[in-house]
């Protein structure tokens, strides 16, 4: 294939399906997300490729990979989309624009909010997002304190605190695998520093059976405490869908006691901007589908 005449205008329906083949990891999934057929998709990626006289995707039955060109181009890509999306969200939605202030727990930060976030942010790039991730009772003394317009907090069912229920997370215990779950006389508890929902949740659970318990490993990163769980320290809780593929989640095991859920719930600040409130309604709306 020939090199495209720079002088030419490139096709932005084309690189949206480009980008979005890319993030979404195949031309299936990416259909889903724009409304399109995969056939309509692949035909798009045929007609870019000879735009740009170029080979963007190297396929397989098995996988999809960016070319060295494709690599290239994605980022220059996804910045014309962006000057796009900027563009019409000025003309069209200039009051949908400022900045958000998002406190969120770190483990629900880290496998629930990214994708929700960067939906609402393409569809409003005017919009900026500031997130910080903290312990559930740490994020409500900033939210009190006026440090965020909206927090997602983990609470109990039974807890009766302001906000609207958006998840609720099944608990399951976690170790490095199952050998490392049995025949303890003494639990070594891997946790995060007081105060946490999820450590109270395990001591409260270990005591109501009269089970023996000590706090092996603090670590206030989700990171640390599965690195420590995965070198054998100890027992943590996570909710199931968080639990990490290289970890062992114990969900029937006599000699531990059952754990019961917890939930998300999201509070909005008094006076809270119409942008703001526009984020809030995005994310129950998108975290009502979860279980």
């Amino acid at each position: 294939m020939t090199r495209m005449n720079i002088t030419r205008n490139l096709d932005l329906d084309l690189l949206r399906s480009f980008v979005t083949i890319t993030e979404a990891g195949s031309f299936t999934r990416a259909g889903e997300q724009l409304g399109r057929t995969q056939s309509t998709i692949s035909l798009q990626v045929k007609r870019l490729e000879e735009q740009l006289g170029v080979t963007l995707f190297d396929r397989t039955p098995r996988s999809l990979n960016l070319t060295a060109e494709g690599e290239r181009f994605l980022g220059p890509a996804r910045q014309l989309l962006r000057l796009n999306d900027a563009a019409l969200a000025e003309l069209y939605e200039p009051d949908v624009a400022g900045t958000v202030r998002l406190g969120v727990p770190e483990d629900f930060a880290t496998a629930h909010l990214p994708a929700v976030l960067a939906k609402f942010t393409d569809a409003h790039p005017l919009v900026e997002l500031e997130v910080t991730c903290d312990l559930t009772l740490n994020l409500l003394r900033k939210f009190q304190k006026g440090a965020f317009d909206l927090a997602l907090v983990k609470r109990e069912p039974t807890e009766q605190l302001e906000g609207m229920r958006v998840w609720r997370e099944p608990l399951v215990w976690v170790a490095r695998d199952r050998l490392a779950a049995a025949d303890l006389q003494t639990v070594p508890l891997v946790v995060s520093p007081e105060p946490c929902v999820y450590r109270k949740r395990a001591i409260d659970a270990l005591e109501a059976v009269g089970r023996k318990w000590r706090v092996a490993y603090t670590s206030t990163s989700l990171a640390g405490s599965q690195s420590a769980v995965n070198a054998g320290l100890g027992l943590t809780v996570l909710p199931r869908e968080m639990v990490p593929p290289y970890l062992t989640p114990i969900v029937e095991d006599e000699t531990l006691p059952p754990l019961y859920d917890t939930e998300i719930a999201l509070i909005e600040a008094p006076g809270l901007s119409s942008t703001a409130h526009m984020l809030a309604l995005h994310i129950v709306a998108a975290l009502e589908r979860g279980p």
